[in-house]
């Protein structure tokens, strides 16, 4: 699941990023609204939690812009505690949740849980392919009674191949989904990667292979 995360205060920032990249999400960062606004309108994101008080533009504007626009995207707002008629116009304007700042991070990351159960186009906690169950709670990958603990960018690598096994994902689509807009990876990190998962799944004995097109990308096929 892919993240935006918008908070001028640094500290905050980096703290909230640390704890979310823990529990498998891949956050982008930004500390002003008119960068929230700029990288949450090409739809790329999950899910986007928006301060209310930012520099160049506040939540609540970009928010309200968003949805002008017609982005479906869920967004949690964070308020101060004492913005009672900013929670009321959020939620008016066309937030899913908010949460008082400041905040404790268990609740944080229920909330997201909650608001992404309520989308409309909702990725199940298990995916599957073939003869492989991706547990994205976990991180694990099953096949029978078989179970591997994934690291956590073969996870992000093979949960992008699973939820999107019907087409072909270029290198640069990888890494973007895998690793984030922000990332100083380059392509090399996702041959490499690819390498790992397709030793794995040779491991496994999985009837799924990972295969790729010269010049196209990387789909799942389930040999025959």
């Amino acid at each position: 699941m892919k993240l935006l995360y918008a908070e001028d205060e640094p500290a905050l920032s980096e703290a909230v990023v640390d704890y979310l990249t823990y529990h498998k999400y891949i956050v982008d960062a930004v500390y002003d609204g008119a960068d929230a606004y700029d990288y949450a309108i090409p739809g790329e994101y999950d899910g986007i939690i928006l301060d209310i008080m930012m520099p160049k533009r506040d939540g609540l504007e970009v928010l309200s812009a968003l949805r002008k626009k017609g982005c479906r995207t869920p967004v949690l707002l964070l308020t101060a505690k004492t913005q009672v008629e900013d929670r009321i116009r959020g939620l008016d304007t066309g937030a899913d949740d908010y949460l008082p700042k400041p905040f404790d991070m268990g609740e944080l990351i229920a909330r997201i849980r909650a608001m992404l159960r309520r989308r409309e186009e909702f990725h199940p906690d298990l995916i599957c392919f073939g003869d492989l169950t991706l547990n994205m709670q976990s991180g694990a990958i099953h096949l029978g009674d078989m179970s591997f603990q994934l690291p956590k960018q073969e996870y992000r690598l093979m949960e992008q191949l699973m939820l999107n096994h019907s087409m072909y994902l270029s290198t640069e689509d990888l890494l973007v989904k895998a690793w984030g807009y922000n990332t100083e990876t380059d392509i090399n990190s996702v041959w490499l990667y690819i390498s790992y998962l397709r030793k794995r799944l040779l491991a496994m004995n999985s009837k799924v292979e990972i295969v790729s097109k010269r010049n196209i990308g990387y789909k799942l096929e389930l040999q025959s």
